[in-house]
């Protein structure tokens, strides 16, 4: 009896081990607990759904003009009705989507890319480096976000790929001094030392040994920049410095909208609620990324 209670005593802590959930289970079941985030989750889930099968889901042309049918409010054949220039509304809503998340997308990895390699650098060697990559980055700061797209796409012109450019040199800052700040506080472990020790070269524990284990704040960093992403290339479209007509972008119908907000008032209606909810649902599913990859976190 005494060598069976050995023997499954022993036992217990393999068994124990075997069945603890792996880290991304772990970080699943955090985050299921809040339900905001989950909400948030499903928000973005819908609309990326919406934008991959936009051609199928579109029930009419987007860029087809029928002025005879201008302006009809929703009605069992145009949905949210059609705009000045007769085209469906819908159509026009669920092809935006991929254009809205595709200027956020894109934006947001441009500011990812500079901001990470010019944070690993500055966090990592220090000194001269640092000093000057974080000038350059405070004075990137000293002008407010929208203000310094608005002298970027003004001085290269309206477009989206511009719109594009201008957010992700935005967003630069941001990305950067939170990969410096996280560079800092990981290249003073004791592993960092030991491969070092090894004969590792600088490149290889920068981007090899300490970029992986600072994912955490850049994933929490990239999914609420996509939310500020989206609603400036929508806030500089309907400027008229983003998407040029007939492009079905959500700021530009919104902007197209504000004509006739008195009078039919669902053209600006749909196009801002579309944008509010997608905004809405990365910012709370952001927030809740952060608590669950927050190791500080209980449990």
């Amino acid at each position: 009896m005494n060598v069976e209670y050995a023997e499954q005593k022993q036992a217990l802590p393999i068994q124990a081990l075997s069945a603890r959930p792996g880290k991304w289970r772990t970080f699943y079941l955090k985050l299921r607990k809040n339900k905001l985030a989950m909400l948030g989750g499903y928000v973005i889930l819908f609309y990326f759904l919406v934008a991959i099968f936009a051609p199928l889901l579109a029930p009419y042309d987007p860029y087809h003009i029928d002025l005879v049918n201008k302006l009809k409010p929703p009605s069992a054949a145009h949905w949210m009705g059609t705009d000045d220039k007769g085209r469906d509304m819908l159509s026009r809503l669920i092809v935006g989507t991929r254009l809205s998340l595709s200027v956020g997308f894109v934006a947001v990895f441009i500011g990812a890319f500079f901001g990470i390699v010019l944070g690993l650098f500055a966090g990592y060697y220090g000194k001269w480096v640092d000093t000057i990559i974080m000038r350059i980055v405070d004075v990137l700061l000293a002008f407010p976000g929208i203000l310094l797209a608005l002298a970027i796409v003004s001085a290269l012109g309206p477009s989206l790929i511009n719109v594009m450019i201008a957010i992700g040199v935005f967003s630069i800052p941001m990305f950067a001094r939170i990969v410096r700040g996280s560079t800092l506080s990981v290249k003073k472990l004791e592993y960092i030392d030991a491969i070092r020790s090894l004969g590792a070269s600088d490149l290889r524990i920068i981007f090899v040994h300490i970029f992986p284990n600072i994912l955490s704040p850049i994933i929490v960093q990239a999914t609420l920049r996509l939310a500020t992403a989206i609603l400036s290339a929508a806030g500089l479209s309907f400027l008229g410095l983003g998407a040029q007509p007939p492009l079905p972008e959500w700021g530009a119908m919104l902007s197209n909208g504000r004509d006739f907000l008195f009078t039919v008032p669902y053209l600006a209606l749909f196009p801002g609620l579309a944008i509010s909810t997608l905004v809405i649902g990365f910012n709370v599913f952001g927030d809740g990324l952060r608590d669950a990859l927050d190791p500080r976190m209980k449990q």
